[in-house]
């Protein structure tokens, strides 16, 4: 123990609950990898203009979903509802899987496939929305407990290695999906990968229990964590609309929602090029699967090597503004390959080191910035951030996408047009950093 302790730059009473920190990330992550690919491949299925109308629809109901959610919050803490939206998930894919089953025995066929019914398309698209909030919520409670329970130095130090288990899941999902998807053609593959799905995320109820009960339980735990009493975890009071208006209300957060704003635009571009790339190489929903499920193993295999041998002490040794600004730099180059060399494998490499960039560097440092607020602010607001925002983001990629679409505008021009706001971005990400120091310095003084 002492020498995985070293090894890992993590003190020694520290070592339990990071590493079940770590194994907590590890099945949400492997949980919806085994769902995401589903999920893109339902959705291009229809073809890239149904694509653009389902993320318009997914940003909608993202603020309807954040409103319920922050009620939700008002009124339980987090040993209760942390584990309300798992199962909340668990209980959603059931009724998808029981839905599908139902239609295919009575005939029906996969979205895409020559004996596609109606139910089948509608439950496609639906999947295609539901998923694309409920990742958003999974993981932005996940590190929004992580920020509650680790303090801002600690953070610094046990983020990134919390992330290499959320990566070694992820991996694990989206490989194992593909060789599934690449050996059946069994209109029952997404019921199964669903239901695979919902039992890695039946999992994580149990870890964040056991993880809940070390860090706020009966065992001393001021030495690894800010103390908690056992009986008296913090309620998150207020309305629901709070998350909204503290956002709108405090500078530092909205600096936080432009930043993400910016990277799902970002985002956005990338993987349009990539599901047209997909869509136009495959002609089944099984082949379609396996395809992005390939896109996301090379990415998580990057972004492991990543966490590795680079993130582990990079925001010691950068500070959190320049962490930051390593993505907004990866998008710059990455366009401007393209726009010298258009590829199916430069853009396989492209966005898979955008995504290990995302997940690897960019996340662990994004997620430090939210451990200078209060408890009602990362568990209200952060969602906000997380979900709306980021699908506010995805709405405005779709619209610049689809511009560049309609005016035929070379994939040159698009890094031509990247470039400023990349540049924007990268002050963004410094302006951020000095401003949580300042936050920082303030709470230590009282």
């Amino acid at each position: 123990m002492q020498r995985l302790s070293k090894l890992l730059a993590i003190h020694r009473t520290e070592l339990p609950p990071v590493l079940l920190s770590a194994s907590y990330f590890f099945t949400v992550l492997c949980g919806y990898n085994f769902l995401r690919p589903v999920r893109e491949a339902m959705g291009v299925s229809g073809g890239m203009n149904d694509l653009r109308w389902l993320f318009a629809v997914t940003s909608v109901v993202s603020l309807v979903v954040v409103l319920c959610f922050g009620g939700l919050v008002a009124r339980t803490n987090r040993r209760k509802f942390i584990p309300i939206a798992y199962l909340l998930v668990i209980v959603c894919l059931l009724l998808f899987s029981g839905i599908l089953i139902l239609d295919i025995a009575s005939g029906g066929g996969l979205i895409g496939s020559s004996s596609e019914t109606d139910l089948s398309r509608l439950v496609g698209y639906v999947f295609f929305v539901w998923l694309s909030v409920a990742n958003l919520f999974v993981t932005s409670v996940f590190w929004a407990f992580m920020v509650d329970i680790y303090t801002v130095e600690q953070g610094k130090r046990v983020f990134a290695f919390i992330g290499i288990g959320g990566t070694l899941g992820a991996l694990i999902g989206g490989w194992a999906t593909s060789i599934i998807s690449s050996s059946t053609e069994s209109p029952y593959l997404p019921v199964g990968l669903m239901l695979t799905g919902a039992a890695f995320f039946g999992l994580s109820i149990f870890l964040v229990l056991l993880l809940d009960r070390i860090t706020g339980g009966d065992a001393p735990s001021s030495s690894i964590t800010r103390e908690f009493d056992s009986q008296k975890v913090p309620e998150v009071d207020g309305p629901f609309w709070e998350g909204l208006r503290a956002v709108l209300s405090s500078p530092y957060l909205l600096g936080i929602g432009l930043y993400v704003i910016l990277m799902a635009i970002s985002n956005t571009l990338i993987y349009f090029a990539q599901a047209n790339i997909v869509f136009t190489n495959t002609d089944t929903f099984s082949e379609r699967v396996a395809g992005f499920a390939q896109f996301d193993a090379l990415a998580q295999a990057l972004t492991l090597i990543t966490q590795l041998f680079i993130t582990t002490h990079l925001i010691k040794r950068l500070g959190v503004g320049w962490t930051l600004s390593i993505l907004p730099a990866v998008t710059i180059l990455g366009f401007a390959t393209l726009s010298i060399w258009t590829a199916y494998g430069v853009m396989a490499i492209f966005q898979a080191v955008h995504r290990a960039t995302r997940y690897a560097v960019a996340r662990p440092a994004r997620e430090t910035l939210f451990s200078v607020v209060s408890t009602s602010e990362k568990y209200k607001a952060k969602p906000v951030v997380d979900v709306f925002l980021y699908r506010g983001g995805d709405l405005a990629g779709v619209g610049v996408e689809g511009a560049f679409a309609a005016i035929g505008l070379s994939i040159s021009g698009i890094a031509g047009a990247t470039i400023p706001l990349a540049g924007i971005w990268s002050l963004l990400s410094l302006r951020l950093a000095r401003t949580q120091d300042q936050h920082k310095g303030v709470a230590d003084a009282k």
